[in-house]
């Protein structure tokens, strides 16, 4: 039916803006139930799919980090092998030891860098999700209520 809880959530919103509108009631209005029921079913069913996103999200988040320190490992073992290989001068062991230091550093920056970009990245992401989820749920409970309001009316 919808590709996303978006879009769901869009389709609840056009069906009652588009309802009947009760005389004397300009906030209440007429929607058909089943039709409600099955956009609140379609959401519930796409709800883990995002879930299950965000989750993928925050495992890439970590594979991220994780490889950053690998290539920092690897930067800091290439620089401390090249500096090993010119003890035998002492100004190009000096030279060594500061590129090592330098390499080490910008390898440091580099994995907070990649690290920071992508807590940035994941917490948008989930920030936007909760926003959908939370329009999501608001639309429900006016719904639910607009529902309520109107079967008490009716008995």
């Amino acid at each position: 039916m919808a590709s996303g809880i978006e879009e769901l959530v869009g389709m609840l919103q056009d069906t009652v803006e588009s309802a009947w509108k009760l005389p004397f009631g300009s906030d209440k209005c007429l929607v058909e139930r089943s039709k409600m029921l099955d956009l609140i079913d379609e959401i519930r069913v796409n709800l883990p799919k995002d879930l299950e996103q965000a989750r993928g999200i925050i495992e890439s988040r970590t594979e991220i980090i994780a490889q950053a320190k690998r290539e920092a490992e690897a930067i800091k073992r290439a620089a401390e092998d090249r500096a090993r290989q010119l003890v035998s001068e002492e100004e190009v062991m000096i030279i060594a030891r500061q590129k090592a230091s330098e390499l080490t550093m910008m390898a440091d920056t580099k994995s907070k860098e990649v690290r920071r970009v992508a807590n940035e990245y994941v917490d948008d992401v989930l920030r936007r999700l909760e926003d959908v989820m939370t329009e999501a749920l608001d639309e429900t409970r006016k719904s639910r209520q607009q529902f309520k309001a109107l079967s008490t009316r009716q008995d």
